[in-house]
């Protein structure tokens, strides 16, 4: 059996060729105080994202220093889009880093933007215990060329992209992406159930994801549920050959009904629980 999923401590970084598709790569570099990693101009189109401290990205086309959140949970992510063809470095600040580094093979070039909390939406999405905290960093309509990211938390004993959803084939109301999810945990014993499933590929993959471990999804319906008293958090990253950006997927029909349950339920009180920016301590 195919293992979707990339135990921490085993990846360094998942190339289109690993997962056997066009699009997304993903790494997560953990730089010391000070400490430099460089990316070569390339054709993939790439979003910096610090999960936690801070950096300076120096390259042809700018400077800029952004991030600062100690962790995931402490506060909304600042994010680097760069284009395709762009040389940069990225050096740590006074604190130790880590850093996701989202890619995606691009066909035209755009403007680097940086993206910061105050830009972002504090989203919560579904009722009951599929209630859950979005913020998207590309959304479709960003100027990038293919790739999408999106930040979610989920607290513990709930599900998450939910009801099962894919996107695998073009449709009016689904487009093709290709997805990875990569997973933290507010304590280091977390872990969290995902399930992976396509009877048209005859496909039904369940695991357990802990703190780091990176999930691909080259088709098939999706779904994640946190363990209760394990709030979790995951960053997609998707791209994919459509036309125009679009974030569209279709519900497994089968399980879709859900969303009229919703009608009788309240958004979980507890959500949001991340704030726009860290509290002061």
């Amino acid at each position: 059996m195919t293992e979707y999923v990339l135990r921490h401590g085993e990846w360094k970084r998942l190339t289109p060729e690993d997962a056997g598709w066009t699009y997304v790569s993903f790494e997560v570099p953990s730089l010391a105080p000070g400490e430099s990693v460089s990316f070569e101009a390339n054709d993939e189109e790439r979003a910096f994202i610090p999960l936690s401290g801070s950096v300076t990205a120096t390259s042809p086309a700018g400077e800029w220093t952004f991030g600062g959140r100690a962790s995931v949970f402490d506060g909304l992510a600042s994010c680097l889009y760069l284009p395709r063809d762009t040389a940069v470095t990225i050096t740590a600040g006074d604190a130790p880093v880590e850093i996701a580094v989202c890619g995606a093979k691009a066909e035209n070039k755009l403007e680097p933007v940086l993206i910061t909390p105050d830009d972002l939406d504090i989203e919560v999405r579904g009722f009951g215990n599929a209630t859950r905290q979005i913020s998207t960093l590309l959304p479709p309509g960003f100027a990038a060329d293919k790739l999408h990211v999106v930040e979610v938390w989920t607290p513990g004993g709930n599900w998450s992209s939910y009801p099962p959803h894919k996107h695998d084939e073009h449709a009016h109301d689904e487009s093709v992406l290709e997805e990875t999810y990569y997973y933290r945990t507010r304590r280091p014993e977390g872990f969290a159930m995902q399930r992976l499933y396509s009877p048209k590929h005859n496909l039904d993959y369940t695991a357990t994801v802990r703190d780091g471990d990176l999930l691909f999804i080259p088709h098939g319906y999706h779904t994640t549920v946190a363990a209760q008293g394990h709030d979790l958090y995951y960053l997609n990253v998707l791209a994919g050959p459509n036309e125009h950006r679009t974030l569209q997927a279709s519900d497994d029909p089968s399980l879709a009904d859900v969303r009229a349950l919703w009608e009788t339920l309240d958004p979980d009180p507890r959500v949001p629980f991340v704030p726009r920016y860290p509290e002061a301590k």
